[in-house]
């Protein structure tokens, strides 16, 4: 019967967050049985994702990346002009200090969320940042990075630049629909079994196959690759969804306590950006 394995892979997927792999126990819980939508390499995986905390507060050991690694989070905003008594510094949200690059020419706002296609969480929050996307202001940048923590997460990555890569984000939603309510992850046990089942799924959404493969192994995907690692690193991630209002400010739904209120957040601290 396998009701129990579809189980095992639902508690695993749980778990958004990630930290360094610590010791194993003298006495290790078994991990989830593979299925044929987990291969043994992603049930492994998933049952090291399902030892982490939830919430992107805690310290994490991802090595610095480079001049840019944070060096700090401080948790007053140094005099951002937010609607009083609405949110509080180190409580709705962190400041960083130092504030980090981005992307967004003045007189813009750049809004980021780090996220992974096959993690609930993220998912639960899509309608509302697709709602919010819809009428943001002109002046917001939005941005989306995939985080990578581990070879699956990776594997994900690659699967979401590809799409960006082809024009076909409009297939990322299908994407989470696929990994979250059907329990398929679309990863294998090689990075060859990988790829043929990422792009067996995307030929399925009318891709050509061709153009998958070109796009998949393309250097732009190696290069945004790259990027999110860097990205994952340099904001100490441990958590997703995880949003970063113009390298300055983070926070999440747990901080927010609310997806709708998390949106408001983002709202009012690119607002206070805007007019700084």
């Amino acid at each position: 019967m396998k009701r129990p394995l579809i189980v095992a892979t639902l508690l695993a997927l749980t778990a958004c967050g990630s930290r360094e792999p610590a010791p194993p126990p003298p006495a290790p819980a078994a991990a989830p049985a593979p299925t044929a939508a987990t291969p043994p390499r992603a049930a492994n995986e998933l049952a090291q994702a399902s030892t982490s905390q939830e919430s992107a507060g805690n310290e994490t050991d991802h090595a610095d990346s480079g001049d840019a690694s944070l060096e700090r989070m401080a948790a007053t905003p140094g005099g951002t002009p937010l609607p009083e008594g609405k949110w509080q510094a180190g409580t709705d949200y962190n400041a960083l200090v130092p504030a980090q690059p981005t992307s967004s020419g003045p007189g813009r706002v750049e809004v980021m969320e780090i996220f992974w296609l096959a993690c609930p969480h993220c998912y639960e929050l899509e309608p509302f940042l697709q709602g919010w996307l819809k009428s943001k202001p002109a002046w917001i940048d939005f941005v989306r990075v995939p985080v990578i923590w581990q070879p699956m997460h990776r594997a994900h990555a690659r699967l979401y630049y590809t799409l960006d890569a082809l024009g076909r984000l409009d297939l990322v939603r299908k994407a989470m629909d696929t990994m979250v309510k059907e329990h398929t992850l679309l990863v294998g046990d090689s990075d060859e079994e990988t790829e043929r089942l990422m792009q067996r799924w995307a030929v399925a959404q009318g891709v050509s196959a061709a153009d998958f493969a070109n796009a998949y192994n393309s250097f732009t995907v190696n290069a945004n690759l790259q990027r999110a690692e860097e990205l994952t690193n340099r904001y100490r991630v441990e958590g997703v969804p995880f949003i970063v209002v113009n390298g300055k400010y983070t926070t999440d739904v747990t901080h927010a306590r609310a997806e709708s209120r998390l949106i408001e957040l983002i709202g009012d601290l690119a607002a206070a950006e805007h007019h700084h």
